[in-house]
């Protein structure tokens, strides 16, 4: 709980009421009023709107991931289509939280250098006001497109995939940080997560490792539609200190004292920083995302377990009808469209010869074709990836429902992947086959 003297002598601040008004641009804003949110959705206009709602308890404000053209137009009766329509695009927000302060910034600094290595100059970064830290990278950074697709319309897949994917990524090191700073003592990292040795130990090279995993939160399950994140300069119920803005580069060096409300000073670091950004810089971390995504959904050990390539090429009649409404020709998702039918055909037992020739076929019947150097090009290097993988699953937002070719009949809720409605399909009419030829020569020999 925080003391109505403290919120109200905060927020009375004008430089704090400016920050949090630059921040709610285009953002459904929310009130919090200590345990529970005022209306939404809601929006912040004016400076004095933010001192009106503190006068009336308010101890904090949130705002949306999603930019909207008027976010007062959201309802919760809106469709897909239709909040698609008025979204404007969405910022990349990690809420970084290990449960331990110190290990949080751990944390948080590597995902930085991980955006980094993704040639991501515009991060931005604050102190969640608790025990974490929010990394964001502004809408503006992503393109506009991606594979066909518009990015406005990814939300929450695309970011919920760059959560997991960076997650991958910094889990080891992460680990490796955080031994060296407790010098090796497993037993001061038990007591301060409150995990068991058997969670969090393993050995690598017969030397004991830790496994950062199951304290390293990287929220995903709240990157959902109309999440809220709380905004910069907002007060946290909990621990009564400020979600201040900082120096991504020195992340390490922050300290809470700096979150204090009568410390809290400006920071020249803005989070979320739009002028700043420069449209296609986070292209690659969108792209390594979005295929780290397929990988991990199509090679977990059951998928792989239940799925095995046919040694023949399995024909056209036993295709479902998302590939059958791909191979009719697109308006839009044409890009899209080649990585799933590639990715497909290799994996129904389909030779690259087949292949190229089927893909340009469909590629004719397209609104407007792909041009053929990028067709073949994408297909040779498939070819010397020398790993086949599945193509997205049914369920994927970005590929099947995406591109709007997700029309299933009443074979497909028995399967969950495209390439396994064709291999589950043969199996069940040789197996038909099979059947009718045994009792053929039953027949035979009781005649005998």
């Amino acid at each position: 709980m925080i003391p109505i003297n403290i919120s109200l002598n905060y927020y009375k601040r004008a430089d704090i009421q400016e920050e949090i008004i630059a921040n709610s641009r285009n953002k459904e804003v929310a009130a919090k009023f200590n345990d529970s949110f005022g209306k939404r959705p809601d929006v912040l206009r004016h400076q004095s709107d933010i001192l009106e709602l503190a006068k009336q308890g308010a101890t904090s404000f949130h705002a949306s991931e999603e930019l909207w053209k008027n976010p007062l137009q959201i309802d919760t009766s809106l469709r897909k289509h239709e909040l698609d329509s008025l979204r404007i695009g969405w910022d990349l927000v990690l809420d970084i939280d290990c449960g331990f302060f110190d290990y949080s910034k751990i944390a948080a600094d590597l995902v930085i250098k991980a955006l980094k290595f993704h040639k991501i100059r515009s991060i931005s970064c604050k102190f969640s006001g608790n025990r974490g830290f929010h990394i964001g990278v502004p809408f503006e950074a992503f393109p506009s497109k991606i594979r066909d697709g518009e990015t406005k319309n990814l939300f929450p897949a695309a970011p919920r995939q760059i959560a997991l994917y960076i997650k991958e990524m910094i889990k080891k090191p992460l680990g490796d940080k955080i031994m060296e700073s407790e010098e090796n003592n497993f037993n001061a990292i038990i007591e301060k997560t409150g995990k068991k040795a058997s969670e969090i130990v393993y050995y690598s090279n017969k030397n004991r490792a830790l496994n950062a995993e199951p304290f390293l939160n990287i929220d995903t399950l709240l990157i959902s539609p109309r999440h809220l994140y709380r905004m910069p300069y907002s007060l946290h119920e909990k621990s009564g200190l400020a979600s201040a803005p900082l120096n991504p580069e020195k992340v390490l060096l922050f300290r809470k004292e700096f979150a204090i409300p009568k410390n809290v000073r400006i920071s020249r670091h803005m989070f979320l920083d739009r002028e700043n950004a420069e449209n296609n810089e986070a292209r690659q971390l969108l792209m390594e995302a979005m295929d780290f995504a397929i990988k991990r959904e199509t090679n977990s050990p059951k998928e792989r377990k239940e799925f095995a390539t046919p040694e023949n090429a399995l024909p056209e009649e036993l295709f479902p009808p998302c590939i059958k409404l791909i191979l009719n020709g697109l308006d839009d998702g044409r890009k899209r469209a080649l990585f799933i039918l590639v990715n497909y055909f290799t994996s129904i037992g389909w030779d690259y010869d087949m292949i190229e020739k089927r893909l340009k076929e469909w590629n004719a019947k397209n609104k407007e074709p792909l041009r053929e150097v990028y067709l073949v090009g994408q297909l040779r290097y498939h070819k010397q990836m020398q790993k086949k993988i599945l193509p997205p699953n049914c369920s994927n937002e970005m590929y099947m429902l995406g591109i709007g070719v997700c029309k299933p009949d009443n074979f497909c809720p028995k399967i969950r992947n495209p390439a396994q409605y064709t291999t589950k399909k043969s199996w069940l009419m040789n197996r038909g086959e099979g059947k009718a030829a045994n009792k053929t020569i039953a027949k035979s020999y009781l005649k005998m």
